[in-house]
């Protein structure tokens, strides 16, 4: 039985905890979880024997065998790699920590150095084996190639963000933003976090592309993704009502993790 950790007690991180209550996760017990209002991690542990705990030395100090990150970018950056040095592995959700270069190669040597993993679960998008497959197949081919992502989302989910223009509360779709993922992690870091894990897993943040559209009274999310190089083409086109996805995403990366048959 390996031990997990949750750091952010919120929508997320509980979809976890009860997917632990409702028999998915048999091989995982949970050690603790975080959060900075103790009550939620208090309240995410019921059941399931964790100890709550408010800072991220108290949740190491608990040894887990993995620490699953739901909270933020922010969160990703305090918390990689110490979970790493101390020999965890480490999940994050909010993958948009991974857009600096400088800190996703330090953490790629942190994890190599303890001998350790980062999994980076699909979140609210999918499909990353054949991104990754058509990637190498272009770079060993010395092949052009082009990835890039298109999101879709309503205008209220863009209200209070840098994006946001007047005309988004009338009928017609307007393009909020066009530019790199790296560049759009940094201007929107809550909402394309599946914008930067699919750079990762072709091109990289600096070169893949990202579009978000405001549409008029759009529920959710759609994030349709396309790598092309010669002779290979691939889209991927996922839509979410709510963010539930995201949280499942880390179950079905766990049950593949410990199962005798998993998928790439």
């Amino acid at each position: 039985m390996k031990k997990i950790a949750i750091i952010g007690c919120g929508f997320l991180g509980n979809i976890i905890a009860d997917a632990m209550k409702k028999g998915l996760l048999t091989d995982y017990t949970l050690a603790g979880a975080m959060s900075h209002q103790k009550a939620s991690a208090e309240k995410l542990c019921e059941g399931l024997g964790g100890e709550a705990v408010e800072s991220l030395d108290e949740l190491l100090a608990l040894k887990p065998d993995m620490v699953i990150e739901t909270a933020s970018v922010a969160m990703v950056r305090e918390a990689c790699i110490p979970t790493l040095e101390h020999g965890a592995d480490f999940i994050p959700l909010s993958i948009g920590a991974f857009a600096d270069a400088a800190f996703y190669q330090k953490a790629q040597e942190a994890a190599r150095a303890h001998g350790v993993h980062i999994y980076i679960p699909h979140g609210a998008v999918g499909g990353f084996d054949v991104l990754q497959t058509i990637a190498l197949m272009a770079e060993a081919g010395d092949m052009e190639i082009k990835a890039g992502i298109e999101t879709r989302k309503g205008p209220k989910s863009l209200q209070n963000t840098p994006v946001y223009k007047e005309e988004m509360a009338g009928t017609e779709e307007v393009e909020a933003f066009y530019g790199t993922c790296q560049d759009a992690i940094a201007l929107l870091p809550t909402k394309v976090n599946v914008a930067v894990a699919q750079s990762l897993a072709t091109i990289g943040p600096e070169k893949a592309t990202a579009r978000i559209t405001s549409v008029p009274e759009f529920i959710g999310d759609d994030h349709k993704i396309t790598v092309e190089t010669e002779g290979l083409k691939a889209i991927v086109d996922i839509y979410s009502s709510t963010s539930a996805i995201a949280g499942w995403s880390i179950v079905a990366l766990l049950r593949n993790l410990s199962s005798p048959v998993s998928f790439f």
